[in-house]
């Protein structure tokens, strides 16, 4: 099973993929897990990403799709993407390369939580980087480049939406009933 798991910061995506990684014995691939690894490994990604993130920028799009490609095509079954794509574009270009390594993504998880939980959970994590005003400014980047990605899986018959709310295990059984 190759999965994507969509849905704002705090809505459960890292919880959650510990669960279906461990229910269905496929490889968690998170795209900020990968870019260390390849840095700490010295890969010619890693060079290229580390002189990029030492400037202060982002890492391109090329460069995180060349590293979820290399890692898809070092693993046996199937996978859990984590991070990627965050917009439009990154899901077209996605979609383009499992097509051309036949790996093809099955279901698109989209958690769906109120933004007034997402944002207790966020405060509650005591992050030094969950400010009422950081967490305003990630609600709107994930509503104007992450949101419309809800449409695009839909269109593609790929969306499975689960409620966000809940305990832990009640979310992962909705998930596990989604999906089968």
């Amino acid at each position: 099973m190759r999965i994507v798991l969509l849905g704002a910061p705090g809505s459960g995506k890292g919880t959650q993929a510990t669960n279906l990684v461990e229910k269905y014995g496929i490889t968690h691939l998170s795209t900020g897990d990968m870019l260390r690894a390849e840095v700490s490994a010295g890969t010619a990604l890693g060079v290229e990403a580390k002189k990029i993130m030492d400037a202060g920028q982002l890492v391109s799009d090329d460069i995180v799709l060349g590293m979820i490609k290399n890692n898809i095509e070092s693993i046996d079954g199937g996978f859990l993407l984590d991070g990627f794509p965050r917009n439009l574009n990154q899901a077209e270009a996605l979609d383009e390369l499992l097509a051309q390594i036949g790996e093809p993504i099955d279901k698109v998880i989209f958690f769906d939580v109120p933004f007034d939980i997402i944002k207790e959970r966020l405060m509650s994590r005591g992050r030094s980087d969950d400010t009422e005003e950081t967490i305003e400014k990630r609600r709107k980047v994930y509503e104007s480049e992450t949101a419309p990605l809800i449409n695009y899986y839909t269109k593609q018959g790929k969306l499975v939406t689960v409620e966000g709310v809940g305990e832990v295990n009640e979310i992962s059984q909705r998930i596990f009933k989604a999906l089968s």
